[in-house]
């Protein structure tokens, strides 16, 4: 059988002396760990497409490229004949 460890009112460990925590900051590391993080949820249907996250990198790409150049003139429609 295992022994009970105690534990204070906050879910500490009595041994944890809170008296020697100053200085405490929330989120201090939070911006490096987020550095280089883009995380994106595609939808199911998309998600089928697209195999892992090399041939959705390569068709972003594709579509950025594309999204460059300068769009052409558009044709002049054929005239009809009577």
């Amino acid at each position: 059988m295992k022994k009970a460890i105690g534990k204070a009112r906050d879910g500490l460990r009595p041994e944890y002396d809170l008296s020697k925590l100053k200085g405490r900051v929330r989120g201090k590391h939070y911006k490096e760990a987020k550095v280089g993080t883009n995380l994106v949820l595609l939808e199911p249907d998309v998600a089928k497409a697209f195999p892992d996250a090399s041939a959705v990198n390569e068709a972003l790409r594709l579509l950025a490229e594309v999204a460059k150049r300068k769009p052409r003139r558009a044709r002049p429609s054929p005239k009809k004949r009577a």
